[in-house]
């Protein structure tokens, strides 16, 4: 499905930049990792996995050898369910970088069985939600110090068909369904970015812009629990046939790439993006 699909075109070089990708030794973090450090920024990939991490690196530092002015890679460990492991990678990466200029919230779990975190949140909201909004606040002044900055959610078209209930995010009040746990953690990713984009705004910090984002259906290890949840071979199914009408991770990084780059959208913030109709990136919600 790749030749259907949007292509981020910006040319622009991040020499100087340095940016933090959540989840990015593998699928769509990894591509985001990729082209950033292409363009020469410094990128620290924060990572639950520090081994396959540090393997992700390898890779990407053998693989563009021949490449000119590339950036650096830098891997760091984050458990984005657990708070105290966010504050901690926050605590390290303030004290030792003297600028942030891009945090591109990528990590998150989909469709994983019922479960709690030590902090006590169902864990889809804990991972894809929570984990990055503390994360995100964390680093809003190192980012404000640092501006122009840019914060991405990459959060997902299932939002639109999952109502956020206040309430009950712990599905303590209904039965537990993982297509709605998912689907709720992406709703709030999506309005806190709008109204971090909102708050910021009222303070008059206009060098920090906030985006979320649909990346489309990818073909990555994003439907390793669907098995558990629907029939034995779904898994199965989805990674061997539907992978055939899916975009590649590459393809799928291009609405990222283009949030956090791209100077198109460097005035907007707030916005939520996904592929238009006639196959270009931009903006369909204010």
């Amino acid at each position: 499905m790749d030749y259907l699909s949007g292509w981020s075109k910006c040319k622009r070089r991040l020499s100087g930049i340095t940016a933090i990708v959540t989840g990015g030794n593998a699928g769509i973090g990894r591509e985001t990792v990729l082209d950033l450090y292409l363009r020469g920024a410094r990128v620290i990939m924060a990572c639950r996995d520090i081994k396959k991490a540090e393997i992700a690196k390898l890779k990407i530092e053998k693989s563009t050898e021949a490449e000119e002015e590339r950036g650096s890679l830098v891997v760091e460990q984050i458990e984005l369910s657990n708070l105290q492991s966010v504050r901690n990678f926050a605590g390290r990466i303030l004290d030792r970088e003297a600028t942030i200029h891009i945090l591109i919230n990528n990590a998150g779990v989909m469709m994983c069985p019922e479960g709690r975190t030590e902090d006590g949140f169902e864990m889809h909201m804990a991972t894809n939600y929570f984990g990055h909004a503390l994360l995100s606040l964390m680093l809003l002044p190192r980012l404000a110090e640092s501006g122009p900055a840019r914060i991405v959610f990459v959060a997902s078209r299932l939002h639109t068909y999952c109502d956020l209930d206040l309430n009950d995010i712990n599905f303590q009040r209904t039965t537990y369904n993982p297509l709605s746990a998912y689907g709720r953690s992406k709703t709030a990713e999506v309005l806190f970015s709008r109204a971090l984009a909102r708050k910021l705004r009222e303070h008059n910090i206009d060098n920090v812009t906030t985006y979320s984002l649909h990346p489309g259906v990818i073909s990555t290890g994003i439907a390793r629990h669907f098995s558990d949840n629907f029939l034995r071979c779904t898994t199965w199914l989805f990674d061997n046939l539907l992978s055939w009408f899916l975009k590649s991770p590459r393809c799928g990084a291009q609405t990222t790439i283009h949030c956090a780059v791209d100077p198109a959208c460097a005035t907007d913030s707030g916005l939520y993006y996904r592929l238009s109709i006639d196959w270009s990136v931009r903006s369909v919600t204010k």
